[in-house]
């Protein structure tokens, strides 16, 4: 049996959900970090989260790793199963950020 089958805490998923849209919109995550908590969402190892959004292992490691360079047709793959889709967003300025 697979050792990440186990039962599930729906309450937690909804809590780490939640926390992940309210990072995305805070704009603390990377895109590789904000890619890895879709992948962990998704409790998929990075073979299988890769295989089911359609785009190769490597892709994803570089992606993961902030140093790929994605087209947005592979972000919207990535991104189509939490709903979002790639667009112009404002640019936090330096000083927003450090107060944080």
């Amino acid at each position: 049996m697979d050792k990440r089958l186990k039962k599930r805490d729906h309450a937690l998923d909804i809590e780490f959900r939640d926390a992940f849209y309210k990072g995305l919109n805070s704009g603390e995550f990377s895109l590789g970090e904000a890619v890895r908590r879709m992948q962990k969402i998704s409790k998929l190892t990075q073979p299988e989260f890769a295989a089911h959004r359609g785009i190769s292992v490597q892709a994803l490691r570089q992606i993961q790793g902030d140093t790929g360079n994605p087209t947005v047709e592979t972000l919207n793959k990535i991104a189509s199963i939490f709903g979002l889709e790639v667009g112009f967003v404002p640019r936090r300025r330096r000083n927003e950020s450090a107060s944080r």
